[in-house]
Parts: C-alpha cells; sequence; structure tokens
C-alpha cells in the first residue's frame, strides 16, 4: 500500500514541492503581468492611488532589470519542484513512479501553475501587476538576486550587443499614441470627439501652414488707395475681421487693417482718409513652415493674420489664428461662414466640398483618400484629371470612385466620393 511507503520525510518532500509550485505560480503570474504593464498604465494606476502602483512604476521604468530574475526564479522552482515529484514518485512506485512523475507534472505543473497564473494576468493585468509588483520590488533589493540581475543582464547585453543592436528601450511613437487612441474609442473609454482630439494634437506637429492656408484665390482684401470707408465696406460683407492692403496686385501685400480700427476711424469722421496709412505691418511666413511654431510666433505677435509666400516670393495665401486653431478643435462655424456641403447620399456615397483637407476627410468620415503631393479633395481630382475636370467627369482611386458634381470657373467645388470594390 501506498500509505505504508509514505515517511515523514516524503511529507517535507511534498510540502517542499508545494511551496515551489506556489512561487512558480506567483512569478509566471508577475512575469506575464509586469511584461504587459506599460509605462503609461503603471502611472495612471499611481494617480489613481492605487495600492501597489508607486513600486509598479519603478519596474515598468527599467523592465530589463527584472525580466531575467524573474525568468530564472521561475525555471528554478519548476526544474527543482520536478527534480523532487521525480524522486518522490520513484520512492512510492518504483519504476511506475517514472511515467506518473512525468504526467503529474505535465498536468498539475502546466495547467495549475503555469496556464492559469497567467491567463489570469492577461485577464486581470491590472490586479496581477499591483499584487505582484510590491513582492518582486523587494526581491530585486535581495543582494543575491540584485546580483544575479546585474550579472544577467549584463549577458544579455553582450549577447544583443553582439548580433549588432544597441540594446536600447522601447520608445513610444506616435502611431502608437494613435492606435491607443482608437482602442480606447472601441473599448468606450473616450468618446469619438476626444479620439480626433488626440489625432489632432498628435498630427498638429507634422502639420505645415500650406495644408491650413487661405489660397490666395479665396483672399479678401483691399487695395491700398482706398478708403477707410470702402475697407469697412468691404470687411462688413465678406465677414472678415481683419484685411490685406494690397499695392501693386496681389503679391505686394504692404500690411493689414482690422475692423475695430475701420469702425472707429468712420464713427471718428475719418472715413475718407487712405487705408494705407493706417495699415499696421505685415508678417509673412514661408508655406512650409510648422503650424505649431507659428502659432508660438502668433500668440505673441499684434496681428493674428499672417501672409504666407511661397517659394518665390509670390503670394500663397494667407493664415488667421482661427485658421491653426481649428486644425486642434475642429471647424469653428460662425453667422459669417458659408457651410461646407456635406451629404449623405442614398448609396452610401458623401459629398464633399473640394476645399476639405483630405486629412480631415479621412479621419471625420473614416475614409482612406491617398495624399501624395496634394493637400484637399479638389487637388486629389486635379491631380487624377491630369488638368481641370469636367461635371460629371469620374475618376478613380483604388478605393474609391470621385465624380465631380460641381465647378468654380477651373476650381473643383463639391465631389462625390463614392467606395468602390478592389
Amino acid at each position: 500500500m501506498i500509505g505504508a511507503l509514505w515517511s515523514p520525510g516524503d511529507s517535507y518532500l511534498a510540502l517542499v514541492v508545494l511551496v515551489l509550485l506556489s512561487l512558480s505560480a506567483f512569478f509566471a503570474l508577475a512575469e506575464t503581468s509586469l511584461v504587459r504593464m506599460s509605462r503609461s498604465r503603471a502611472r495612471g494606476l499611481r494617480d489613481e492611488g492605487r495600492r501597489g502602483a508607486e513600486a509598479l512604476v519603478r519596474l515598468t521604468d527599467a523592465p530589463e532589470k527584472f525580466l531575467n530574475p524573474l525568468l530564472l526564479l521561475v525555471l528554478i522552482c519548476q526544474l527543482v519542484s520536478a527534480t523532487l515529484v521525480g524522486v518522490l514518485a520513484g520512492h512510492l512506485f518504483g519504476a511506475a513512479g517514472v511515467l506518473i512523475a512525468t504526467v503529474l507534472e505535465v498536468v498539475i505543473i502546466f495547467v495549475i501553475f503555469e496556464a492559469i497564473p497567467k491567463n489570469f494576468a492577461v485577464a486581470h493585468p491590472d490586479t496581477a501587476a499591483l499584487i505582484s509588483a510590491p513582492v518582486v520590488g523587494t526581491l530585486l533589493r535581495f543582494a543575491p538576486i540584485r546580483w544575479t540581475a546585474t550579472a544577467l543582464l549584463a549577458i544579455a547585453q553582450w549577447v544583443i550587443g553582439f548580433f549588432g543592436t544597441t540594446g536600447s528601450p522601447h520608445r513610444m511613437t506616435e502611431s502608437e499614441v494613435l492606435a491607443m487612441a482608437d482602442v480606447a474609442h472601441e473599448d468606450q473609454a473616450i468618446a469619438s470627439e476626444e479620439r480626433n482630439f488626440i489625432h489632432s494634437v498628435i498630427e498638429f506637429g507634422d502639420t505645415v501652414v500650406r495644408e491650413v492656408m487661405v489660397p490666395r484665390i479665396d483672399m479678401v482684401d483691399v487695395a491700398s488707395d482706398a478708403t477707410v470707408r470702402e475697407a469697412l465696406r468691404v470687411a462688413i460683407e465678406s465677414g472678415r475681421s481683419r484685411l490685406p492692403v494690397l499695392g501693386d496686385g496681389v503679391d505686394d501685400v504692404v500690411g493689414i487693417v482690422n475692423l475695430r480700427l475701420l469702425a472707429a476711424l468712420v464713427d471718428e469722421g475719418r472715413g475718407e482718409e487712405s487705408v494705407a496709412t493706417h495699415a499696421v505691418a505685415v508678417n509673412f511666413v514661408p508655406e512650409t513652415k510648422r503650424v505649431a511654431s507659428l502659432l508660438a510666433e502668433i500668440r505673441h505677435a499684434q496681428s493674428h493674420l499672417v501672409i504666407v509666400v511661397d517659394e518665390y516670393g509670390g503670394t500663397a495665401g494667407l493664415v488667421t489664428l482661427e485658421d491653426i486653431l481649428e486644425e486642434l478643435v475642429g471647424e469653428i462655424t460662425d453667422e459669417s461662414d458659408q457651410s461646407v456641403p456635406v451629404a449623405a447620399a442614398s448609396m452610401g456615397a458623401i459629398t464633399l466640398s473640394g476645399r476639405l483637407n483630405i486629412d480631415d476627410a479621412n479621419l471625420d468620415y473614416d475614409l482612406s483618400l491617398p495624399k501624395d503631393g496634394w493637400d484637399t479633395i479638389g487637388g486629389l481630382v486635379l491631380d487624377l484629371a491630369g488638368g481641370v475636370p469636367e461635371i460629371g467627369e469620374e475618376l478613380y482611386t483604388r478605393d474609391y470612385r470621385l465624380t465631380v458634381t460641381r465647378l468654380d470657373g477651373r476650381r473643383v467645388e463639391e465631389v462625390r466620393v463614392e467606395q468602390v470594390e478592389s
């Protein structure tokens, strides 16, 4: 009988095996949860005041320092426990003990003490990480483990360096931040407006002035020989608060006047004076300038309107503070703005303004229109057509059929976008 073969020494051996397997399960849980934990999530848990989060932040700041010791501890616990199980089974069952020990190790060690803890860590990453982080942090302060960790880290870095890599820790990229925002939106952790705002903020640093400017063809301006009263009338009729003052044509901008000043001058009876005498100096920026740096300049400037010039020094358009802010918060409309035509069609098509930025169209309407050398829907159509298209002309990208529905001279005003099967 097995009971007759069981001795006090076997009881101690079984107890040691149970302790080692329990430690193996804990270390497996810690390994999975800590490796899957990002620095940003750990800091978020700390900001929420969760218990154990401070230790978790310290570990995620240097994951290479805890990973090797944990792997070593898991290996030691499993190897020693497996050996002891084999000894115990051989003592109890003789030659058949090898087979019994193998079955016990595969079923019990893998399923109960390996798979279950790791799956729990995957299903409950925050809880598992917060539980294990303080214990792992304490173990790493134990001198033998700390020395072992240092030795293992040095060996790992030497091997990594041998294959020509630096071994530097992974740094989060912009694409990962955008993907995190998309996942958070899919999980309903953030609203679609919040996701769009995150996308806008990230992409803001890469946006150039050309992408947000009002093109020269849409500029509302006033001649330098016009009177203050005439300039005020133009500003009121166009709904503009600031106007460029032109000298010898659109490429000769000599100053900027604003509506408030013009109204004050007319109220003082000075409406017949030349508008040029009241214009303030104009700031010029290249069309390739980053919008983020331009925003910083406008915040400290007296005028919220700047003139954009191309590489030849000609006027390409103008940019206002409102144009820049719209890149962050979306379209800002008031009573003087004309609504941009966007309508859902019965067959799943949408009609977009030719002036709409392609990035905005892709983000707001879940499209994937190509962008390569142009900024707007109209620019894409002109490039596909190889010239000025006609109303009703159909053009194709890989995924979409673009139909020109309205023109204004040579400008594409409206385009119907329909998805086609690849």
